[in-house]
């Protein structure tokens, strides 16, 4: 009968234990799945102070991005979007990220443009761990 109970226990456990609320990380993917697409993620090591995303003409033209931090605050120095024309915008971004916090929403110059790559100037701060650098665009 204890071995039932013991049983009976450890199975209850592990089912109540898969339905804990999804972390807040996933927030931002679930906010924003209607009509952003994620363009891709680079983790931020410390060593690298600088990452490209690259998008490419596959993906489309969008129209606005917004940057989304993960897991550890950043100090974001400098984007720069380059277009498929060759063309690049370098909108303000000097700004402290904390975790799990996003940008404002970036309108991109002109009408919908083909991003060929994003690239992301920055460092962790100090007494954080691993962050997360998210591009997202919207059509």
């Amino acid at each position: 009968m204890k071995m039932n109970a013991a049983f009976l226990l450890m199975t209850l456990t592990g089912v109540w234990g898969c339905a804990h609320p999804a972390p807040a990380h996933h927030e931002h993917a679930i906010a924003y799945r209607g009509d952003w697409t994620k363009l891709g993620e680079r983790s931020v090591d410390g060593f690298r102070d600088r990452d490209v995303i690259w998008v490419g003409a596959r993906q489309g033209p969008y129209r606005r991005i917004m940057i989304v931090v993960e897991n550890s605050p950043v100090e974001m120095f400098d984007v720069v979007v380059k277009f498929g024309d060759g063309t690049e915008f370098s909108p303000r971004t000097r700004h402290v990220f904390g975790p799990d916090t996003r940008s404002h929403v970036i309108d991109l110059p002109g009408n919908e443009r083909i991003i060929r790559s994003v690239e992301f100037r920055y460092g962790n701060l100090p007494g954080g761990g691993r962050a997360e650098t998210e591009l997202w665009a919207q059509r």
